[in-house]
Formats: structure tokens, C-alpha cells, sequence
């Protein structure tokens, strides 16, 4: 072994013989075999094996939803026999297990997750598509399977039966299926929440259930051109 192997030890990759297994807290290693994954456009940094991509628009509604509102979001589909390596600028990666239950996420925040899941794109009620651009609306996945988020800095998980929650819409990255939604409009918070410019929005949680939220507005999307 040369000095530069045992140099670069630590990052030897990680096996568990599971679907999803983390390599660090910010690269996500899928293992490809009788079930494909649905993957964050632009997400995949490596693989190895035999894997195939196709870009799935979901659907003609799902489609009409998205042109619609603007929803950001393009999935590929990736599938074939082989290792999938998956991350976001370097954001923290979270595995969550679904066992016949729903949860709604940023479509920012989503990374991956098995096909046997369903998802579609909803929207937060209380208010009209011009209000906030990308804020309200979201992906929402039901069924069983592993799901893959990513936060900018560490998330709190905040209970929103215990007390009135409201978040940023950027911030709040998923919530649970017993979650119920609204829009509120905060002119004296704008200096406080949102991106410091016209009126604030807010997301009121309501029901029984959580909500993760991150240290963190998003991160600005650089567009060419």
C-alpha cells in the first residue's frame, strides 16, 4: 500500500448490503437491483455498474401542475444493476424509511427515493400561485419505501401539536402526512422571515405530526444566461 492509499483510508466507501447507506453526512450511496430510484435532476456526482437514466416528467398532470405553478422540480429515473452516489452542494443528507404513510417535502429538498413510492405535486391552501414563487408548492409521496431529503445546516424537528407552528416557506422542508397546511401574510415579520423583500409568507402547521425545518432560506440557484 503506497502512502497516498492509507492516506485516503477514512474515505474508503461504506457497505451495509442496504438499498440507501450514507458515506459521510453528505453523499448518499444507492444500491441499484430489483427497484429503481427516482433521483433529484443533476444529483448523481458518481456510479459504477450497469445503470441506465431517463428523465421522468411524471405524468400529464403532474406536468400541468408544474408548468403551472413553476414548480422547480425535475426527476430522473435511474435503474439497472449497480451503485448510484447522490448529493446536493454538499448538503446534509437524511434517510427516512416510509411504511405505508405520506410526508410532503420542498422540492428543493428532495434527493431520492424508491419508485414503489407515489408522488405528486401539491400545493399549500390560502392563498393564490403569485404570492410566492416556489414557495407553495411541494412534493408530496405516499407508500412505503426509503426517501432521501437534504438541508442546508443541521434541521430541528419541531412537534405541531403542542403549539400554533409557522415557518418559512424555504426553511420548512417536509412534514408529516397528519401535517395540515396554510398560507399567512406577516407585513411587520418581513424583516424577519422570508427573503427581506414586499410582504412576508409564512406556512401555518396545524394537526398532529411534525415539521423539519433548516437553518436556512435555501441556497441561490445560478442560472446561465
Amino acid at each position: 500500500m503506497t502512502g497516498s492509499d492509507a492516506a485516503l483510508d477514512k474515505f474508503q466507501e461504506i457497505e451495509t448490503g442496504e438499498a440507501f447507506t450514507l458515506q459521510g453526512p453528505r453523499l448518499l450511496k444507492v444500491e441499484l437491483s430489483e427497484t429503481a430510484v427516482m433521483a433529484k435532476n443533476g444529483g448523481m456526482v458518481a456510479y459504477q455498474g450497469d445503470v441506465s437514466f431517463e428523465h421522468k416528467g411524471g405524468g400529464l398532470g403532474r406536468f400541468l401542475k408544474k408548468a403551472a405553478t413553476g414548480e422547480s422540480l425535475t426527476l430522473m429515473q435511474a435503474h439497472g444493476t449497480g451503485e448510484l452516489f447522490l448529493a446536493h452542494q454538499a448538503m446534509l443528507v437524511h434517510v427516512l424509511r416510509l411504511d405505508q404513510e405520506s410526508i410532503t417535502v420542498n422540492g428543493e429538498n428532495i434527493l431520492a427515493f424508491q419508485t414503489d413510492i407515489e408522488w405528486d405535486v401539491t400545493r399549500v391552501k390560502g392563498g393564490s400561485a403569485g404570492m410566492l414563487a416556489g414557495g407553495l408548492f411541494n412534493i408530496h409521496l405516499n407508500g412505503s419505501g426509503l426517501v432521501a431529503l437534504v438541508s442546508d445546516g443541521e434541521p430541528v424537528k419541531l412537534d405541531v401539536g403542542g403549539a400554533p407552528t409557522f415557518g418559512d416557506p424555504q426553511a420548512a422542508i417536509a412534514w408529516s402526512g397528519g401535517v395540515s397546511t396554510t398560507l399567512k401574510t406577516e407585513v411587520q415579520a418581513k424583516a424577519l422571515i422570508g427573503m427581506g423583500s414586499g410582504e412576508s409568507f409564512q406556512i401555518g402547521f396545524s394537526g398532529q405530526g411534525w415539521v423539519l425545518v433548516q437553518p436556512s432560506e435555501g441556497r441561490p440557484v445560478h442560472r446561465s444566461g
